[in-house]
């Protein structure tokens, strides 16, 4: 299954992500979750300059997260992606972190974004370009939540 998901996000938690109760707060989950975002999306060709020089945003309209395991300070962990749904204005996506000393899944999450005209503040339509290749990226990948 893993060699459908591309990683998107490699790191390591550090003693600061984590919380009282010793391991990584849900900020931090969150936090690397939207950084493995931008690079699905670069390669998706929504990249930082696409996203300037057209004036367009991507904006995350729902977000569901399962945690599974817990990972501590010292820990390095891995985001694997991929596409599940892709629409005119509308990519939905999934991330799955794992323990990448043992392969654990850590937590799994899928998010909804849509594209955005930041001078009208509404959804447009992506470029071909943009969603030839999110279509071509599209799996069957169920991610269980």
């Amino acid at each position: 299954m893993a060699a459908e998901l591309e990683v998107t996000y490699q790191g390591t938690v550090y003693p600061w992500h984590c919380d009282h109760m010793g391991h990584m707060n849900v900020m931090w989950y969150v936090g690397k979750f939207d950084e493995a975002t931008w690079h699905l999306l670069a390669g998706l060709g929504i990249t930082p300059s696409y996203l300037r020089d057209r004036n367009r945003g991507m904006v995350a309209v729902d977000q569901r997260i399962s945690y599974r395991q817990e990972v501590r300070a010292g820990d390095l962990v891995v985001v694997r992606s991929a596409v599940l749904e892709v629409h005119s204005k509308v990519i939905r996506f999934v991330h799955r972190m794992e323990n990448a000393e043992t392969g654990e899944v850590v937590a799994v999450t899928v998010l909804t974004g849509v594209h955005l005209d930041r001078e009208t503040r509404r959804s447009c339509d992506l470029p071909e370009e943009q969603l030839a290749r999110a279509r071509k990226a599209l799996t069957d990948y169920d991610p269980g939540i």
